[in-house]
């Protein structure tokens, strides 16, 4: 796989156009690859997005082609697009392959961090009390078409999370947004969380045995999740 590192306040839709092409190569015979990079800010709309998630300021929202409803992504969030031939894996078992990718990522990190039936992403998990709540640190939002996945996952490092304020993240209404930082006090850098997000992918054994049999009419499947 190759990973390729775009930097920070990366312009969201040039790197859309990238992973259209990546996807493009991987889909005629590629080598998979992953693009970890922060984002310039900016709001993301996935095909599930309901009018009463968007901005309550008016702030621009780009339409994209993901599963999942609303997220943000911007500086001191970790963004990862594997763009990846999953061949036999399965739209769902690719997404719960990143999860567990995220998993990996955090918990040595001293966070207890849970995957939450029913719902997208990785979470900490509340008390049950009311002033503690289920809390996202990390999304997920996935595009399958013609057997390669696009979009990916985004993991909250160390951002100002009042940018989710202006949102109804995911569209979960009952449920917080954290960031490593905001649980530990401390946080890594975001190129050190996507060093060892990426490790994490890659020991997971994430290239497909088989590759995706071209089509002119590629199924399209998008999976829940809010990433990229």
């Amino acid at each position: 796989m190759r990973v390729m590192r775009l930097g920070r306040e990366v312009d969201y839709e040039t790197a859309w156009a990238q992973q259209r092409l990546l996807h493009d190569e991987v889909a005629a015979g590629g080598e998979d690859a992953l693009l970890l990079l922060e984002h310039a800010s900016v709001y993301t709309a996935g095909t599930s997005t309901q009018p009463s998630d968007l901005p309550t300021d008016g702030s621009r929202v780009v339409e994209v082609d993901r599963g999942g409803r609303i997220t943000w992504h911007g500086p001191g969030q970790l963004v990862a697009y594997p763009i990846v031939a999953i061949g036999e894996l399965g739209v769902v078992d690719w997404v719960r392959r990143l999860e567990e990718a995220i998993l990996a990522t955090l918990r040595p990190l001293g966070l207890d961090v849970q995957r939450v039936r029913g719902r997208a992403g990785v979470w900490l998990l509340g008390d049950g009390s009311p002033w503690s709540r289920d809390r996202k640190v990390a999304q997920v939002g996935v595009r399958v078409a013609g057997g390669v996945s696009t979009h990916g996952i985004a993991i909250n490092v160390d951002p100002d999370l009042a940018a989710f304020a202006r949102i109804v993240p995911c569209g979960i209404a009952d449920a917080g947004v954290t960031s490593i930082a905001a649980e530990l006090g401390r946080a890594p850098s975001v190129e050190a969380v996507g060093e060892a997000f990426a490790e994490a992918l890659l020991a997971l054994g994430v290239a497909a045995v088989h590759p995706p049999v071209a089509s002119a009419h590629p199924s399209v499947v998008v999976a829940e999740g809010e990433a990229a």
